[in-house]
């Protein structure tokens, strides 16, 4: 069975034990965590959460791009958020890349030259220092409490990030 098909099987089983549960917009803790997209990182289990506690962002490597401020501008001025939790990982697929190659690939294939950046690093800690210091510069944020972790994806275990180097 294909993984769509599969997950759209286990919807149903999951509305059965789901029940209705009307939870409100503005997360309850009023925590807004930035990490990224990989599929190793349960933050709910890893972190304690339930439904409607925190807003998770995820994009690849978990940056600041302009997206992400967006969506934080929007989770502090219309939902109350109060507090940023930035969550970096090991073995990254972005830790090392070589993204000349990437482009030189992209090229290849499609026929097209891009001059994307995709936030190669080589230090997940040093990563989640710089994402901080974008954070702390950016204009439209509220200048609240923000706290860095690197997320250990084999042990499951958080190491905070001493930030006192990015402006917070």
């Amino acid at each position: 069975m294909d993984p769509i098909t599969s997950a759209i099987d286990h919807n149903a089983d999951y509305v059965r034990r789901h029940g209705v549960r009307q939870l409100p917009t503005e997360p309850m803790q009023h925590l807004a965590i930035v990490t990224c997209m990989d599929s190793r990182l349960d933050l709910f289990g890893a972190l304690g959460l339930d439904l409607g506690q925190a807003h998770i962002i995820r994009n690849a490597g978990g940056i600041a791009t302009d997206d992400v401020v967006r969506s934080l501008v929007l989770s502090q001025r219309k939902l109350g958020t109060q507090r940023i939790m930035l969550i970096h990982h090991t073995r990254c697929g972005l830790e090392g890349l070589d993204e000349e190659d990437l482009r030189q690939s992209l090229a290849h294939d499609t026929g097209l030259e891009t001059t994307m950046a995709f936030g190669s690093f080589r230090d997940p800690a040093a990563n989640v220092r710089q994402t901080a210091a974008r954070l702390n510069e950016e204009p439209t944020l509220r200048q609240v409490e923000i706290r860095g972790f690197v997320f250990d994806v084999d042990t499951g275990a958080l190491e905070e990030v001493d930030l006192s180097d990015s402006d917070n």
